[in-house]
């Protein structure tokens, strides 16, 4: 009996040594796409993954680039991810209008980085000059935020031009105006045209509100596996906190490792803009943490795209989002360090 009771206190205190598990778990495995080839604008992801934040929180996750080519919301909507990221607040309304069983649970970004930029000293200093003026922008753009545009500042269709994610138009006519990502295009056309645009980002000069690289869920794993969609969620936010305010290193060498055309002059270039202009950590997520949404939001943001006729002005647009996983101040320790 007494080398009975031995052997059950050894067991239980190598069960406590072990966490207070007794034996080890299998991490729960969880692949996410991203909505573009690796890059900056991607960094806490690849952060929380190559720094082993997901690891610690009891994930083993696949990350995967996404691309021109790629449908990543019918990749989610078919299982072939767990999760996705989304471009915008119009992917989750899009959800709803088109019977998608998906929900964002997170807004990694509470400002959409779109710009509009034109050229220096010809008279397109405001967003209110543009109106009449040549812009390029593509074709996706024309079913989101131009109509936005086009109700606030009098913009018409005859305005449009072709974009094909090609600056020499806009490098060779003064003219022209075009579409752009603020932590992207005026970087290439500093370095190609050896001048610095006119940037306007919308989500600050046109008030335009959408939330932007959000993390999207199917319905079934938010309901089925909660935590696995939690502890991804505070992972991923760890991992950009860590990003923005730490050493980046671990997440640029695996970026640069999935997309070898991206150079760290370009990734420097895109921090430096996310942390001036408050891409990531601005807004609520400044008292709620990163990844922050509000009722409010989403209310103020269905508003103006239902009145512009994107979307019927019924739609359950509260079926869109969900806010169970952020808004509780996570991580926010993190950026004191």
């Amino acid at each position: 009996m007494l080398r009975r009771h031995s052997f059950i206190l050894s067991v239980a205190v190598l069960a406590a040594a072990l966490g207070g598990r007794g034996v080890a778990h299998a991490e729960d495995k969880v692949s996410f796409i991203t909505n573009w080839t690796a890059e900056a604008e991607h960094g806490g992801f690849y952060q929380a993954l190559a720094a082993g934040i997901y690891k610690r929180h009891g994930l083993d996750v696949t990350l995967r680039q996404g691309g021109p080519s790629m449908n990543t919301q019918q990749m989610l909507a078919a299982g072939a991810v767990d999760m996705r990221m989304g471009a915008s607040s119009g992917d989750a309304l899009n959800y709803v209008k088109e019977g998608v069983p998906a929900v964002v649970v997170a807004a990694i970004f509470q400002k959409e980085p779109s710009i509009l930029m034109a050229h220096p000293g010809v008279g397109n200093d405001s967003l209110a000059a543009l109106k009449g003026k040549p812009i390029a922008i593509s074709r996706n753009t024309i079913d989101t935020w131009w109509k936005f545009l086009v109700a606030k500042f009098g913009y018409t269709d005859s305005q449009i031009r072709p974009y094909t994610f090609n600056n020499a138009p806009f490098l060779v006519d003064k003219t022209l105006v075009q579409q752009g990502y603020l932590t992207s295009e005026p970087y290439a056309i500093e370095k190609e045209g050896g001048f610095k645009p006119v940037v306007f980002l919308l989500a600050d000069d046109a008030g335009y509100a959408s939330y932007a690289t959000t993390i999207d869920a199917t319905v079934k794993l938010v309901k089925e596996k909660p935590d696995v969609v939690k502890r991804f969620i505070e992972a991923s936010i760890e991992g950009w906190y860590s990003y923005l305010y730490g050493d980046p290193g671990p997440a640029n060498a695996l970026i640069i490792k999935d997309n070898p055309e991206m150079t760290i002059e370009q990734i420097k270039y895109s921090i430096d803009k996310m942390k001036e202009y408050g891409i990531v950590d601005s807004g609520d997520a400044l008292k709620l943490g990163i990844g922050a949404m509000s009722d409010a939001r989403w209310a103020s943001f269905f508003e103006t795209a239902s009145s512009v006729g994107l979307y019927p002005k019924d739609l359950d647009y509260k079926k869109a989002y969900t806010t169970e996983f952020v808004n509780k101040g996570f991580g926010l320790e993190l950026k004191k360090k």
